[in-house]
């Protein structure tokens, strides 16, 4: 404990010190996160063997993991050391992507699915601590007036940087093929880039300040845990959140594994899809935030929603039932459709419920949406895999026939609509997503217009924000809930925490916007 000092008061330029070394732990959790996950982690796990259901575990493990947070706010209370469990635990998680590129070389094939599983397990497991303690840690950190700010421009650069990354290691798979000769050695060696670029990191936080915690009582979880339910207001959003976080993580993903296998499609075009989709993403990350102040974050969920199931439902079309001249401009406005959807959500889910938590209470509201939240995205993805599997062989064609009755001549057949396998599987998810979307029209938000957002005001602040933007800065974050609130525990006399003179009333704080921003310091 004593290589983690903490501060009883940090001073300015201890502060602006920390947050550039915070910057720099972004960039290299982001380096981690694009080079160990999404496509490359899906291509190596189907050179593995993987069945969609594995696929679909693989995907469901981070945020289950997520659930493991709960129990390590009582770690933070006891130990009072966050920068301990933030560095300990990512250093320690981070090893495991020095020991998953050589799982083909060092076990037979019959363990190779077994072994990438228990390791990303391990690894996302071992770094729930770090999450939660991290979060709590920047709460107290980075001043309240600055958050939005801060975190967004921590966003931008971790975003810009995976990018080009991605762009770089995607268009990097064939050479590498090419030359090793082995179709494991590509992706192996971005997951030992990954790791020691990830273990650095945690250099640059343990170097980072660490206010002192003031002290918080705890109270009885499960007591806390059920008011929310109780709560008919709070009760409709958990609803929503049921059903929203089950579809997006259903469609979501199979994206991967439906291009490289279905469609056939090379790494480097489907990374290059990534990084368009990526740096739609962040561009409007600042229209989807100026929307949400001047209308609302349900206004704002509501469109944004629509348009991410309207992209879901363009995977089916992108196959007639092969692929066709359109195949890739699909594809591509499906990733240029999901990046500006995707930054909509990110920023209002995680202030609808900060919102709709009653001040004073946030702890155990933010700890029953996030209970929710995660049971409906691990789920997800292992029934998504389930139902692939199963209808892997079944078709579904809708078809339109234009005949001569006058002649002899055979009809002639349009095709208009063949699903197959993952196909059905991306209708399932549209169906449950727009019922979701219908759930969000009986969840209030306080303090906000009642006018519904139109789509033309939309289009008409993206001309706007286009307009003042010379270069645009180049996602993959489906954010994580910022579980550093559940650390400071109300006391049962309704006090509040103060830190030096700046309030910290988690209800009313804009740490909503955390759900893009502040990143579990530990996912793929």
């Amino acid at each position: 404990m004593s290589l983690f000092q903490q501060k009883e008061t940090v001073s300015e330029s201890e502060l602006r010190s920390g947050m550039r070394l915070l910057n720099y732990d972004a960039v290299c959790s982001q380096i981690l996160g694009v080079l160990g996950g999404g496509a490359f982690l899906v291509a190596f796990a189907l050179e593995l063997n993987a069945s969609n259901l594995l696929i679909g575990f693989l995907a469901a493990i981070g945020p289950a993991s997520q659930i493991l947070q709960i129990p390590s706010i009582y770690a933070v209370e006891k130990l009072r050391n966050r920068k301990a469990l933030v560095v300990l635990p990512a250093l320690i998680g981070r090893f495991a992507w020095l020991f998953i590129p050589f799982i083909p070389f060092l076990l037979p094939p019959d363990y190779w699915s077994g072994a990438l599983l228990g390791l990303i397990v391990f690894y996302f497991g071992i770094s729930a601590t770090a999450g939660c303690a991290f979060n709590s840690w920047m709460r107290d950190l980075i001043p309240q007036k600055e958050f939005g700010g801060f975190f967004g421009k921590r966003l931008s650069i971790a975003s810009a940087v995976g990018a080009a990354v991605t762009l770089g290691a995607g268009w990097a798979v064939t050479p590498l093929l090419e030359w090793s000769g082995d179709p494991f050695v590509p992706y192996s060696l971005f997951f030992v880039i990954a790791g020691l670029v990830g273990i650095l990191g945690t250099k640059f936080l343990n170097q980072v300040p660490e206010p002192k915690p003031e002290p918080a009582e705890l109270a009885p979880f499960l007591s806390l845990l059920f008011e929310p339910i109780r709560s008919k207001p709070f009760r409709q959003l958990l609803i929503f959140t049921v059903f929203w976080s089950f579809a997006a993580n259903m469609a979501g993903a199979f994206f991967g594994v439906y291009m490289l296998q279905r469609l056939e499609i090379p790494m480097g075009i489907v990374i290059s899809l990534s990084v368009l989709s990526q740096v739609v993403n962040v561009l409007f990350y600042r229209i989807w935030g100026t929307l949400a102040d001047a209308w609302s974050n349900r206004s704002v969920l509501l469109v944004a929603g629509q348009l991410f199931m309207i992209a879901t439902l363009v995977w089916p079309f992108t196959t007639f039932p092969e692929k066709y001249a359109l195949t890739i401009p699909l594809l591509i406005l499906i990733h240029v459709l999901t990046g500006i959807s995707t930054a909509g959500v990110i920023l209002s889910t995680g202030n609808l419920a900060m919102k709709n938590a009653p001040k004073g209470k946030a702890t155990a509201f933010l700890a029953s949406n996030a209970l929710f939240n995660g049971a409906a995205a691990t789920m997800a993805p292992i029934v998504g895999g389930i139902i692939a599997d199963v209808l892997a062989g079944s078709e579904f064609a809708a078809n339109f026939s234009f005949t001569e009755v006058l002649t002899d001549g055979d009809p002639i057949v349009f095709s208009a609509l063949n699903l197959r396998g993952l196909d059905f599987v991306f209708f399932l998810a549209a169906i449950v997503g727009f019922y979701g979307l219908h759930r969000l029209a009986y969840v209030e938000e306080p303090e906000s217009r009642t006018e519904r957002l139109r789509l033309d005001t939309v289009i008409a602040e993206t001309r706007k924000s286009l307009t003042s933007i010379s270069n645009v800065a180049g996602l993959r974050k489906l954010a994580y809930f910022p579980f550093y609130l559940l650390a400071a525990i109300p006391s049962r006399n309704g006090g509040e925490k103060k830190n030096g003179n700046r309030e910290t009333d988690s209800a009313e704080s804009p740490l909503g916007e955390q759900e893009g921003q502040v990143e579990s310091e530990d996912r793929p």
